[in-house]
């Protein structure tokens, strides 16, 4: 089932792989982005015991999969790509609409700049490792 000329399976592997490296990397910032939010160990420790905390992971991986479609699509129409064509258009595509949109509602919402960075950098990690995938496997 090809969606201009990319494969479902390539989406649904780049958008685990994306969630799983997500996971690694908020796993390993954790502390430095809940400081960043501003909040404590037991603030962070209460937000996990709330019902439906869940629900984050959840909606995370479903904006992967939108989010690997629509980089699946980009790629399709460039017809045959590998996975280093891949990369660089998940990063352009970073660098074009995520760090842009990112910056600016943070730079209003008076966030941190190490927030920003610790959230612009995963997009980044995300949308090069899909990009890579999909251009590896998912456009014929």
């Amino acid at each position: 089932m090809p969606f201009a000329g990319v494969s479902y399976l390539a989406i649904l592997i780049a958008a685990v792989a994306a969630w799983l490296a997500g996971a690694a990397w908020y796993l390993s910032l954790g502390r430095i982005w809940a400081a960043a939010l501003g909040m404590t160990p037991a603030q962070m420790e209460e937000c996990r015991k709330r019902p439906y905390a869940w629900w984050p992971f959840v909606l995370v991986f479903i904006t992967h999969l939108v989010m690997a479609w629509t980089l699946a699509g980009i790629l399709g129409h460039f017809g045959m790509v590998d996975a280093k064509d891949g990369a660089i258009t998940g990063a352009l595509c970073w660098f074009g609409f995520v760090l842009t949109a990112m910056l600016a509602n943070n730079a209003f919402a008076m966030r941190s700049p190490r927030l920003t960075a610790i959230d612009t950098g995963h997009y980044l990690l995300v949308l090069v490792i899909m990009g890579a995938i999909i251009g590896a496997m998912g456009v014929k």
